[in-house]
This record gives C-alpha cells, structure tokens and sequence, in this order.
C-alpha cells in the first residue's frame, strides 16, 4: 500500500512539474498554429502554406458574376486619316491614310436597356459596329453619344432575352494597392481575365486639365480598351483605355464616376457640354508659395488667360489666385476644373480672386469648352479607281490587273496565268468576308473566268442583292488555292 502511495505522489509531482513549465512559457503548448512553423529538411527551411484570411479576394468569383457583362467590339470603317491620341491603337497603324481598316476593343454593358460602355477610340470614325456577347450573340449597335475628352463612348444594342449588366462600383473610394481585375478581350483572346493593384490615383496623360487616369500594373493589352476595371466587390470602378508602350505591366483606366457623371448627356443629346473659363492654371505649392512670395499655401494659381475667353473679359490677369467658387473654397486647381467643367456653358460663375494680398470678386459667363474629337480628321470617301487597271469599290473589294510584277514579288505559282489583284479591303462593306484579303488573286467568279478587271466588273455588277458569288482564287500568303462564298448585300 505504501509503494502505491508513493507512485501516486511521484505522479503528481511530475504532472505539477510539466503544468508549471508550461505556464512559465518552457514548453510551447501544441496547437493548430504549429503547423504553419518553419520545418528544416536539409539546408532549406520550408514554410507549410498558411489559411487563406477571412474575406480574401476571390476574384474567380468575382470574374463568374461580371464576364455575361463584358462584350467584345468589332468596330469597321471606311478609310479615313486617324492621326490617334492615345496611347494604345486597337488594331490598325496610327497615321494610315485612306485605308480601311477594322479594329476590335471591349466594353460593357451597363443596364437591361441594352446600353453599353467603351472607349471613344475603339469606335471613332467605325462604319460599322458590331457586338459580341458573353453568349456568342453578335449584334449591330448604334453609338449613342461620345466625349472624346475622357475618351468615352455610349453604344446600344437591341438584343431578345435578358441582358446582363455589370455592377458599378463608386471609383472615388479606390485607394492604391487595393486588388482589382481587368476583364476583356486582348490580342482576340476573348473574355481574358488578368489581376493586379491600383498603382496611382490622378494620373495625366493627355489633357491635364481633365485627366484622372487609375494606373494599375493588371494586366491591359490591345483590345482590353473600354473593358471594365473591377475591385475586389465585383463592382466596375473603371474602363480600360490606354497602356504604356515603355512597359507591359502599366495600364490605366478611365474612373467610372467621371463616365457617370456624363451619361445623362450622352444619352439626350449625343455630346458632352462643359464649362470653360479659358484659364491655364497650376497648385499653389510651398515652393511655389516661397519663390512668388504668395499670401497663401491653397488655391488655382493662373498662369494663362486665353484671349477674348470669359476671364479675359473679366479681367483675371496671370499670377491671380482662384480661392473660392460660389463661396466654396478651393484647395487645388483640379477641384475649380471640375466645378466649371460641371456648369453648362451660359451660366454664370462667381468666383473670389486674390491678388496682391487683397480679395476681388469676379462674376463670369461661362462658354463651351473648346472639343476634342482625339486629333483625327475625316477626310475624303474612299478613293474609287483613281489608278489605272483598277476597278470602282464593289463589295467592299478594289481590284487591280494581275501583271507579272506581281507574280514575281509574290512567288505566284507559274499555272496562274490571269485574274485580278485584291488591292484593298473595306471591312465595314455589307459583303465583307475576311478570306478576302488584300493579295487575293481572283481568277474566277461562279466558274467565270476574270482575265482583267473588266471582267470582274460586269459580273459583280451583274449580281442582285441575295445573290451568292463564288470567287475562285489563289491565297500569296498561305499558298493556296480555294474557293471563298460572297453574299451579295447592297
């Protein structure tokens, strides 16, 4: 009985022992946490992946709710000198006169009412625009309203069934490192989802006066113009517009409150009016303040004052420091920029000047600020047979004799003996199929032979619309003959 009593005691000594060492801190209690510690397997230490946080991004959800919203643009014209502003082009070479061309972008759709957003230069000058949604429907749209200014544009489409609209977010609460993703379609890869972090807030580009560019390092290629930048809520906080040519991982996107803002004028009259006061202003900065010796570390300094504008004739001289509109005060020049841009154009402005140390109120007339319609300029249609050998445009297609010149350049096969040339391709034309392309060389049309371009002429012309044209020919590019089916559509 004694040896049982002396086991229990030792017992009970060890167990106070081991209790004791534990709330001393000695021994680490074994818990869930220990398995995120580092563990040594030879020279490495590897860290056992840790629980994903409550509430982390999930963008693949995010992605699932949003991609029936986002469409991509098909947008065709005519040839037309298109000196771009941007930054990013969307399919064709900046500076290419008198071409047809097509260019592809995305966009979004805002409303059931079928109501979609893009970027002004995905759809400039286009002839012809088509839509393609998440479900493969494609859809002729009709452009609605423009401001080349943000570089935004307003487009519908009338589509059966329901329509997905994306959610939009509020870009005012958008901070820098905050995640957002960019879905659209670049290089025709469609609904292509990529994923980074707001890298700036306010950045300028084009026109300091208007710009508040999101930079982000997601992902945004050619053809992600005028897709929806989307925070880590599934809520669209921007629209896709231009990327850096210096570095692939800089992207930057239209915010989404400054797209709002204008769609009650995009939609009742097609353009946006701002007010404009006709001034160059800068902040009022502690460098600025010290080197001037100004009165005050706040406000929109003028540095300009266009001629015969509303402050000319008010008499806002340079140097002049805008501190309050309508009795509100200005902290920056970008605050005064968007209260005038904000006012229609007629109405009146009340603003406080400070010059020299003293105060003077100044009343002006607002006028329309001056357009931008991104620095293109429409020139003449589409030259028609301005060469010889070459026939008027007929199904969107221009076409010129076959000559040897030709076949040597191109390594046409020596059986190729005649035919007309594919000189250029217009594909906004009704009958435009891709196949179709310029170097085709056209030898036939429904077993018809075309030696020269008369022929071609007089059996185009011949053909109704609803007709269909076999064009039987020989492709430079691929090698290959084949036979490629042309609806006639006038």
């Amino acid at each position: 009985m004694r040896r049982y009593l002396v086991v229990i005691v030792v017992l009970a000594c060890a167990v106070s022992f081991l209790v004791g060492l534990i709330v001393a801190g000695g021994i680490p209690p074994a818990s869930p946490s220990m398995s995120a510690q580092p563990f040594s397997v030879g020279r490495a230490s590897v860290r056992s992946p840790a629980p994903v946080a409550p509430g982390a991004v999930n963008f693949a959800d995010v992605a699932e709710r949003v991609n029936a919203a986002v469409v991509n643009i098909e947008a065709a014209t005519h040839g037309r000198d298109r000196r771009r502003r941007d930054v990013e082009s969307p399919g064709d070479a900046p500076g290419n006169i008198d071409i047809p061309h097509q260019g592809s972008g995305s966009g979004f759709i805002i409303d059931r009412d079928g109501f979609i957003l893009t970027n002004y230069h995905v759809i400039e000058d286009a002839d012809r625009i088509t839509v393609t949604l998440a479900d493969g429907r494609a859809l002729r749209a009709e452009v609605v309203g423009t401001d080349p200014a943000i570089d935004v544009a307003l487009l519908r489409v009338a589509a059966p069934g329901t329509l997905e609209p994306a959610p939009l977010g509020n870009s005012d609460d958008l901070r820098v490192g905050e995640w957002v993703c960019a879905i659209g379609n670049p290089l025709g890869y469609v609904h292509s989802v990529t994923v980074g972090v707001v890298s700036f807030m306010g950045r300028k580009l084009f026109d300091a006066s208007l710009d508040d560019y999101i930079q982000t390092d997601a992902a945004i290629n050619f053809g992600n113009s005028g897709g929806p930048l989307i925070n880590a809520r599934g809520e669209v906080i921007g629209i896709n517009s231009a990327l850096s040519s210096r570095a692939s991982n800089i992207g930057f996107a239209v915010p989404i409150n400054q797209a709002v803002a204008i769609l009650p004028q995009l939609k009742s009259s097609g353009r946006v009016s701002r007010g404009f006061i006709g001034v160059v202003l800068t902040d009022v900065t502690p460098d600025l303040q010290r080197s001037l010796n100004l009165p005050v570390a706040r406000g929109a300094l003028v540095q300009d004052v266009s001629d015969d504008s509303p402050a000319y004739r008010a008499g806002v001289r340079p140097y002049d420091i805008i501190v309050t509109v309508e009795g509100r005060e200005i902290l920056t020049n970008e605050e005064l920029i968007r209260d005038i841009s904000g006012r229609s154009p007629g109405s009146i402005a009340r603003l406080e000047l400070l010059r020299d140390g003293r105060r003077y109120p100044v009343q002006l007339k607002l006028i329309e600020r001056p357009r931008d319609d991104g620095g293109s300029e429409t020139l003449a249609a589409p030259r028609r047979g301005s060469e010889p050998g070459e026939a008027d445009l007929l199904l969107g297609l221009l076409v010129r004799d076959f000559d040897a010149a030709f076949a040597r350049r191109m390594e046409v096969p020596s059986s190729i003996k005649r035919g007309v040339v594919v000189a250029r391709v217009d594909p906004a034309a009704a009958s435009f199929t891709p196949p179709i392309r310029r170097g085709f060389i056209i030898t036939e049309i429904n077993r018809r032979p075309v030696h020269a371009v008369g022929d071609f002429e007089r059996i185009v012309r011949a053909a109704r619309s609803g007709d269909a044209l076999a064009f039987y020919g020989y492709d430079p590019a691929v090698g290959q003959r084949s036979i490629v089916l042309v609806m006639v559509d006038r």
